[in-house]
């Protein structure tokens, strides 16, 4: 059985084509990750790391390359297929965390299953599951603004494990917190990701974090190498 959720093959991407500012972001950027592989990303500032993941996530697409999604090849497809593909198979979480600030713990983790068509018990009963795994239960009737730093991060954790996809992409998801809560707050990631068995790709700064993941990858010169 192949177990490679994500594949992205000779993927280039150059911004403002044509034009003295021309800056080619991928260079033919090849990476596989399997299930239950947690893989850290690092790189400079200003390398690319946003860019591979949006186009890994289908927020983007590649000037050239291929890009396969659990088994599904998703180059070239129209955006319908891509939402679909996105909201089936892909959790985001970004360095600062986008709840919704009108809405508590409980119903920002259950809303995006509700989308889906999943019924309004079975949504808060999942949502309540994962802010259990988490450490954030008892704030589960708490809207953002009510949480500290770092139990909105978790809370944002739980939204995008919330429809039980196949593939994390983080985006420095520990970046705007101290020290001693981005520990605390990646023990709670890396929990989740080995609970679920999903696939983590996690761009982060903080190399005593990468060095915890299952392997280190580096953006350098728009190619990704193993980090050394």
């Amino acid at each position: 059985m192949n177990d490679v959720t994500l594949r992205l093959n000779g993927l280039t991407k150059t911004y403002l084509k044509g034009t003295p500012g021309e800056v080619q972001v991928l260079r033919g950027a090849d990476l596989e990750l399997r299930a239950g592989e947690a893989v850290a990303l690092v790189a400079p500032s200003g390398a690319g790391k946003s860019t591979l993941l949006h186009i890994a996530g289908l927020l983007d697409t590649p000037d050239v390359g291929t890009l396969e999604i659990a088994g599904q090849d998703a180059t070239g497809k129209g955006d319908r297929t891509r939402t679909a593909i996105r909201r089936r198979d892909v959790g985001f979480v970004y360095q600062f965390h986008h709840l919704l600030p009108e809405f508590s713990a409980l119903e920002n983790v259950a809303l995006p299953q509700l989308a889906n068509g999943v019924a309004e018990r079975a949504a808060e009963a999942r949502a309540m599951d994962l802010l259990s795994r988490v450490g954030v239960a008892e704030r589960a009737r708490h809207r953002p603004a009510e949480l500290s730093g770092g139990e909105q991060q978790r809370v944002a954790f739980c939204r995008a494990l919330a429809n039980s996809p196949r593939i994390l992409l983080a985006d420095e998801p520990t970046g705007n917190l101290d020290p001693g809560t981005s520990d605390q707050v990646f023990d709670a990631l890396m929990s989740l990701v080995k609970d679920t068995g999903l696939s983590a790709l996690i761009a982060t700064h903080n190399l005593d974090l990468a060095a915890r993941m299952d392997r280190v990858i580096r953006l350098e010169g728009g190619m990704l190498r193993p980090a050394e």
